[in-house]
């Protein structure tokens, strides 16, 4: 049988974003990310590096000396493991390099929303939210974070406790009110969490 019908596309190879999962960047803006988003993906590019690939690099050739790679499940899946470690990797080594650290406790006892903080807002039907402004490949909305380019925070940054904004939604325009805004105290939001 011919390798054009055995071989994955390459074209999945040089799609680096695809495994990343994060949204691409608005062309000309900043990649904006706090100093423990910074550090989380600077040590997950380095477990690749110095831990993951390694061992994956050890279990191909180890599978490729067994015999025939075409019916090789273990060199098979070695071998599309490398290249999604490659392919992270990349997309990581990228986004770091672009990284512009922002520490938000710089605006810590502020009341205007800027990158970092702490939102409380109340929607026109009486919902209260609480958002956290963060960078685009650290924004976890199951922690209630939101990344800067995202519809709300774009909303909120610049505003300040008090004011009333107009928010737009599939849905339609929507009113929200900054309740509080509050931003880490300095020195704390730089110390690593406890291992």
């Amino acid at each position: 049988m011919s390798k054009a019908f055995t071989r994955e596309s390459d074209a999945e190879d040089d799609d680096d974003d695809a495994g990343g999962a994060q949204p691409a960047l608005p062309p000309g803006t900043r990649n904006y990310i706090t100093p423990q988003g910074y550090a989380r993906l600077r040590d997950e590019l380095l477990t690749l590096l110095d831990v993951e690939r390694p061992q994956v690099v050890e279990a191909v050739h180890w599978a490729a000396k067994n015999g025939d790679r075409s019916e090789n499940g273990d060199y098979l899946y070695g071998k599309k493991r490398l290249r999604e470690i490659d392919r992270r990797t990349r997309f990581l080594t990228r986004r770091l390099e672009i990284a512009e650290v922002t520490d938000p406790s710089a605006h810590h006892g502020g009341e205007q929303v800027f990158f970092g903080a702490k939102v409380i807002y109340v929607e026109d039907d009486g919902t209260e939210r609480t958002i956290t402004i963060k960078g685009v490949d650290e924004a976890q909305s199951s922690l209630g974070e939101v990344s800067w380019i995202s519809p709300i925070a774009r909303t909120l940054l610049r505003s300040r406790v008090g004011d009333v904004l107009k928010l737009q939604t599939p849905a339609g325009a929507r009113e929200i009110e900054v309740l509080s805004v509050e931003y880490p105290t300095p020195g704390i939001a730089s110390q690593s969490p406890p291992a």
